[in-house]
């Protein structure tokens, strides 16, 4: 009786393992269709998530994090995600839209007293004029308010100056165009929106974001500024030689380094953020939930409908929304170093891609295409 006993206790742990093990096991459709890029040497490595509202249902890894000492990709390995930050930016300002605190209209200068002296640029750039309308906060979150994409004191790397600071600078910067009348891809815009959340809310932006969307979704290894085990986490990034026939181990230009050090760095809203696979999932399985995790809602079905709406007034299916890039059904976006995370609504899909490129040997920009195609086959139907 005692053997049957000790026996039926370790199945129960045996069992208990193997539920508690979340990661999926791999599929090989999927990691086959990228495996070529890597042999050929014009993909150092990634990390694929594909997920839709209720779960991961594929995570895997692919090649190196690190080229030359061949340090195997892991799931946990850590990428700077870059502009994928604007939606997550994005996300936190509509928190305080449903609060009723901030709405979407409203002028920059009702926060930001600074930017009441705006001026645009005239047709010859040099002269100086007031804009027929004031810039709103929908302008700065859908590049269309008119703003450079960055002040000229942003150097030699865009994360040098305090938020406040940075966003100061872009209210002593012309405008180049009148607000919401063209789409100008800028950096200047989201962190604007950042600033806003600061004002409001009473929080430094890195906290608002921490307390209120990282902690509570789970996001642990979603950071502006990655510990010491997080940097030994974190993926080396490439570009492709000269010759563009093999790759190249580069340096994160927009960044200061050491990346650990909060002395001599700050949070950049519009593309600082550093992350995990699994982090970027949790997120994108959020909104493709209407809004809500884990029984906690974080955002209303009315805010998801704008922010992943899209803004800009022109007449084509793609567009921005609030913070979003949006491609006929689906919305999403993509990273200076070809991350990626996209949202499909209609087939409930989630795909993430994380690589640290800037550009690619070969044929290694077919890389995406190639995983997201994989997935579709694997998951979509």
């Amino acid at each position: 009786m005692r053997f049957v006993h000790r026996w039926s206790v370790l199945l129960v742990c045996l069992s208990f393992v193997a539920g508690s093990a979340r990661l999926p096991a791999a599929d090989p459709t999927i990691a086959d269709a990228l495996k070529p890029f890597v042999a050929s040497g014009s993909l150092a490595g990634a990390v694929t998530v594909v997920a839709n509202k209720d779960k991961v249902l594929s995570l895997e890894t692919v090649g190196y994090m690190d080229v030359g000492a061949k340090q195997a990709m892991k799931a946990d390995s850590l990428f700077w995600i870059a502009s994928m930050s604007k939606p997550i930016t994005g996300t936190a300002l509509m928190l305080l839209v449903d609060e009723g605190k901030v709405k979407l209209d409203d002028p920059i200068e009702k926060y930001l007293p600074e930017f009441k002296e705006l001026q645009m640029a005239g047709a010859n750039g040099a002269e100086l004029k007031k804009p027929s309308r004031l810039v709103t906060i929908r302008d700065v979150m859908s590049h269309t308010s008119g703003m450079p994409f960055a002040s000229a004191i942003e150097k030699p790397t865009l994360d040098g100056l305090p938020l406040k600071d940075a966003v100061r600078s872009y209210a002593s910067t012309p405008l180049q165009s009148e607000p919401g009348t063209k789409y100008q891809y800028s950096n200047a815009g989201i962190n604007t929106g950042a600033r806003i959340i600061e004002v409001v809310s009473g929080m430094s932006y890195e906290d608002f974001m921490d307390q209120r969307l990282f902690k509570p979704l789970g996001m642990k290894d979603t950071t502006f500024w990655p510990n010491e085990e997080q940097v030994a986490r974190l993926a080396k990034p490439y570009k492709p030689s000269a010759d563009k026939t093999k790759l190249e181990e580069t340096t994160i230009s927009q960044l200061t380094y050491p990346l650990s050090k909060r002395d001599n760095r700050y949070p950049m809203p519009a593309g600082g953020l550093f992350s995990t696979g699994a982090d970027v999932a949790t997120f994108c399985r959020m909104l493709l939930n209407g809004g809500e995790l884990n029984s906690k809602r974080y955002l209303s079905a009315a805010a998801l409908k704008t922010m992943t709406s899209k803004q800009t007034g022109d007449a084509l299916t793609n567009g921005y929304g609030i913070g979003w890039s949006i491609n006929g059904m689906t919305f999403g976006h993509g990273g200076a170093l070809a991350t990626n995370m996209t949202i499909d609504p209609q087939h409930g899909l989630i795909t993430v891609f994380l690589v640290q490129h800037a550009g690619f040997p070969g044929d290694g920009n077919k890389s995406q295409g190639a995983f997201v195609k994989a997935a579709n086959e694997a998951f979509g139907k």
